[in-house]
């Protein structure tokens, strides 16, 4: 936040939220689905770029393998396509709604997965990637963020954490379906994998349909009847429930006091907010975009997808597995049992502690991987211990950082920038994403660099910037309101966030002992003319 102003203080800290019911947790639950068309998507390819038949139909026949520069292009190219949705995505997010953004970016998904689907050579395949890519970036971006803003405070790290599992899910059902029809003759073998992604991109858009906007965003718009209804519905609660009107006020005065500390203007001036305030300030606009964009390189960096986009392609470079399909099915099957630990874990232990002591453990199974590789690459047993390491790898993954930095970038970012600091810290995530997709095979691959397994040394020694990374600059948030870390990042510093308790709301600097909710939106509705100008 610029200028170090401090919040408004005063109000019941405590009571800003309606108690959770099951209506309400299911409809915030069901955004969740959006990470499966996501990880289908990111893990069919490996799959692909492996069956006999796909290597011959853009090879030629006689073709054993796919080239390294071919998968780098084929698997690259979406996320360079995702990265430019993201960006974009933020500006939709302010324009059109959470919701709409992301049904958008399914029906740009469907065009994309239909010229994938016709494809018989490289160049559509690779045009259907990029094109799936942008409604890829649209949805990845701002899923996150219309779950962080529709989530309560108590369960806000649990969904989230869904969102990853979603995740583990498509790229369970993208290695089963690869799994089925590698052995297959014809096109089905690769066009059944990629058709199957227009059911996950047709139920996420109608499925979201039928659920209300984010509440926030009509606030920012300054909708105000629109954003009690709406957060009525999300919270299972009546229009005239004291816990509505708290919490709605709390929402209008944290806005209120966030473009007072820093206006927003006219389109690039809305970029350039992201930018403000010095990076050596923990609340600072440039601070949390920072922390957002490099927590999800650090993400890339524990090199979670190069067991997922080329796991397939690097067992049967070993020599020494008989079905590698099987073995990725396998670490996928790791990877979708152990995040739900995280929907408790992150509640009960903390972002925090999870993210620093997860970085730990994938850098001691990294080390022993690349050290058995090393030693005894074509000793049987030795590889079977090295796969059970990836495994344990995967699951430190899946417990910690794979839903653990999703979490965290839905909720360090004030409401008058939080579309684009979501959007650029998911184009982060893409752009890491494409650059790891490049150079991996030119790493890994016989003819290339062939490290194989020792490329673990470099997973290794990133997670360790990461581990130094999450102690340093990571903030404690859970259990808090998306108002209240706003608050919370302005009094602390990321070591100290963990002790810090809320202690007053932003509304009740403007109500004395919590006056109604009702006087505080006559006063907006009276200025709402002053109120849009600012949004």
């Amino acid at each position: 936040m610029p200028g170090g102003a401090a919040p408004p203080v005063g109000g019941d800290s405590l009571r800003v939220e309606a108690p959770v019911t099951m209506k309400a947790y299911l409809m915030c639950v069901f955004a969740a689905f959006g990470g499966i068309f996501f990880g289908y998507d990111s893990g069919y390819i490996a799959g692909v770029m492996g069956m006999d038949f796909f290597i011959k139909t853009i090879e030629g026949p006689g073709a054993l393998v796919l080239p390294a520069w071919k998968k780098s292009l084929i698997t690259s190219i979406l996320s360079a396509g995702t990265f430019f949705g993201s960006l974009a995505a933020g500006d939709l997010a302010d324009w059109i709604g959470r919701k709409f953004t992301v049904i958008l970016g399914c029906a740009v998904f469907i065009v994309g997965v239909i010229l994938q689907t016709a494809s018989q050579s490289l160049g559509l395949i690779v045009a259907g990637r990029l094109i799936a890519g942008f409604g890829v970036g649209f949805v990845s971006a701002i899923i996150i963020l219309y779950m962080s803003e529709i989530a309560p405070r108590k369960v806000r790290g649990a969904i989230v954490s869904g969102y990853q599992f979603c995740i583990c899910i498509g790229l369970l059902l993208a290695s089963c379906v690869n799994y089925g029809t590698q052995n297959r003759q014809d096109s089905g073998s690769y066009r059944i994998p990629i058709g199957l992604q227009m059911a996950w991109a047709l139920i996420l858009a109608g499925g979201l349909a039928l659920l209300p906007e984010s509440p926030r965003f009509f606030v920012r718009k300054g909708e105000l009847e629109k954003a009690r209804v709406t957060l009525a519905r999300l919270r299972d609660q009546p229009l005239d429930s004291e816990y509505i009107r708290d919490e709605l006020a709390e929402i209008i005065a944290n806005h209120e006091y966030e473009t007072s500390i820093a206006p927003v203007g006219g389109y690039w001036s809305s970029w350039m907010v992201c930018f403000q305030g010095s990076i050596f300030n923990s609340s600072s606009n440039l601070r949390r975009t920072v922390l957002g964009t490099s927590l999800q390189m650090m993400q890339q960096w524990t090199g979670c997808n190069f067991v997922f986009y080329f796991g397939t392609t690097f067992f049967q470079q070993l020599g020494t597995i008989s079905n590698p399909f099987l073995i990725s099915l396998i670490t996928t099957l790791v990877n979708v049992c152990s995040t739900p630990i995280s929907f408790w874990s992150m509640e009960r232990v903390g972002r925090r502690p999870l993210l620093i002591w997860g970085a730990l453990g994938m850098v001691i199974c990294q080390f022993i991987v690349a050290i058995i590789g090393t030693v005894a690459p074509e000793d049987d047993t030795c590889v079977k211990v090295m796969i059970g390491f990836i495994c344990i790898y995967i699951f430190f993954f899946a417990t910690t950082w794979g839903p653990g930095a999703w979490v965290v970038i839905g909720e360090v970012f004030p409401l008058p920038m939080r579309a684009k600091g979501v959007a650029l810290s998911t184009a982060s995530n893409w752009l890491w994403n494409c650059i790891i997709a490049v150079i991996t095979p030119y790493m890994v691959d016989s003819d290339k660099g062939n490290l194989g397994a020792k490329v673990f040394y470099i997973w290794g020694s990133l997670c360790s910037c990461a581990f130094i990374y999450a102690f340093l600059l990571v903030p404690e948030t859970k259990g808090l309101t998306l108002e209240q870390v706003d608050q919370m990042l302005n009094e602390t510093t990321p070591r100290t966030s963990a002790r810090w308790v809320p202690h007053s709301t932003y509304a009740g600097g403007e109500k004395s002992e919590m006056k109604s909710v009702q006087h505080h939106e006559e006063k907006m509705a009276a200025s709402g003319s002053d109120g849009e100008s600012q949004v």
